[in-house]
């Protein structure tokens, strides 16, 4: 292994080194200061005779006396199943205070695309245990769904809610309790240390711990780390999916850091910018982390993904929500307005979307009546969201009596339905009974995308026919 001392320029997080021999790209380094200290980094640009390094913990303390020693090798996540329960730095060390890990293999952290011919189609239920998501925008094994949400929002409350409460409800297999055990992995980049004492208390006090693997990339870590940190989480997830036999549910927040990242060191290494100044390959960067979710035929376990991401001024037409859509299979989105007006969580289920849904519910899967049902809410819910509008013209007087009951509907479906708190599960039976509760406040004749068969076995008739006697009397 040489050693070279024969650094040239430094560059915010980047060294330039001067070589004599082939440097592969994505390659590892130790870099040994003058007082010392050794820091990570990776090869980031090679040529014949200069290669950049981008530094993990930034270039503080490194000058031109400064040693370089190439290590030969990407880099790697020691992988085990002893790595649940466990707390992680953003670039895979333990921070807290446990064993060291002792792992059963190490795997590079790029990762190999699925072959899409290997690849099985996702159609399998997660419960979440969140109304708004299971019963209108449902997420299955193997999808990858964004959060979109914005400065202020409590998506990382949403985001413990889904830590805490998801679970894969396996078909009836008779006494068999064994079933796919069922896994979180959480990828925190670029948040506050009061954040991340949150997340820790909530999975502490919680014992969502036990399943989970946490890494955090804390605010003021170094922006480079960030690049690593996702894919960290996803090496893990693979490990444990694919040659352990569980089912993963990734969680990253916030993709917005993880892309401010990828500015910061495309600024420093003098890149011709892309839209709003993002690197022209960003696409490409987050198809790389999105497409790592998915489940393969002939093996147990799958990777599903929730990314999360807050729109830089509550546009979804900024670049990294706009990538992200495209790249992704749906979105939920947390809305501001619901926010002011205390709704827990927030989620306008409107504008959200899961592509995957159609085939992930339905009999054997959620329920028979799920698909019609979700249906007939989204239409409801949408006409009285039109009403609202014209309410504020006309008035409610002016409203004939079905459309006042439409009205009824959206503040009811909000108020029931979307808010829950953040404390509580529901389960899906309880989703799709609170969902009839709400549907059954319209007149049968109105319920024009719910088969008759489902109407009959479900619709609260009497509830509706007491409410209109106790209105006349």
């Amino acid at each position: 292994m040489k050693e070279y001392q024969t650094i040239t320029e430094i560059s915010g997080p980047l060294v330039y080194a001067e070589v004599d021999e082939a440097i592969g790209y994505d390659e590892i380094v130790e870099i040994e200061t003058a007082q010392g200290e050794t820091l990570r980094g990776q090869v980031l640009e090679s040529s014949e005779d200069v290669v950049a390094i981008q530094v993990f913990e930034g270039t503080s303390g490194i000058d031109r006396d400064a040693s370089v020693r190439f290590l030969g090798e990407t880099m790697k996540m020691p992988v085990t199943e002893d790595l649940l329960g466990r707390v992680l730095d953003g670039s895979g060390r333990p921070i807290d205070d446990g064993p060291e890990i002792v792992p059963e293999e190490r795997q590079d952290i790029v990762g190999a695309a699925i072959n899409p011919y290997s690849r099985e189609y996702p159609e399998e239920f997660i419960q979440t245990g969140v109304s708004a998501i299971d019963g209108m925008n449902t997420l299955v094994r193997g999808q990858k769904l964004p959060i979109f949400s914005s400065s202020g929002q409590p998506h990382s409350e949403l985001a413990m809610q889904i830590a805490r409460q998801a679970s894969v409800p396996e078909e009836d297999e008779g006494d068999d309790e064994e079933g796919s055990e069922f896994a979180v992995i959480f990828g925190a980049m670029g948040i506050t240390a009061e954040e991340a004492n949150e997340f820790m208390e909530d999975f502490e006090r919680t014992g969502a711990l036990e399943r989970s693997v946490v890494f955090m990339n804390l605010a003021d870590d170094p922006a480079v780390e960030r690049t690593v940190t996702p894919r960290m989480v996803l090496t893990t997830a693979e490990y444990l999916a694919f040659e352990k036999d569980y089912h993963v549910l990734v969680i990253l927040t916030d993709m917005t850091n993880y892309c401010e990242a990828l500015r910061e060191i495309g600024a420093a290494r003098e890149e011709v910018p892309g839209r709003r100044g993002y690197p022209g390959y960003m696409y490409t960067d987050l198809a790389q982390l999105y497409e790592r979710a998915g489940r393969i035929q002939g093996r147990e376990g799958s990777v599903t993904q929730i990314p999360i991401l807050t729109m830089p001024g509550d546009d979804d037409t900024h670049p990294i929500p706009d990538l992200t859509g495209y790249i992704t299979e749906g979105q939920i989105y947390v809305d501001p307005d619901l926010n002011s007006q205390g709704l827990e969580p927030p989620i306008n289920v409107l504008p959200s979307l899961s592509r995957l849904m159609d085939d992930g519910i339905g009999e054997g899967l959620t329920r028979a009546d799920h698909a019609d049902l979700k249906d007939q809410m989204f239409a409801a819910y949408a006409e009285g969201e039109d009403l609202r509008d014209l309410v504020n013209i006309v008035g409610r007087e002016a409203l004939s009596e079905l459309d006042n009951k439409y009205l009824d509907f959206a503040d009811a479906f909000e108020s029931e339905f979307v808010d829950q708190g953040f404390d509580e599960n529901r389960s899906i039976e309880e989703t799709l009974e609170i969902g009839w509760d709400l549907i059954s406040m319209l007149p049968k004749d109105a319920l024009n995308r719910i088969d008759e068969e489902f109407i009959e076995e479900h619709y609260r008739e009497d509830d509706a026919e007491r409410e209109a006697v106790e209105a006349a009397d």
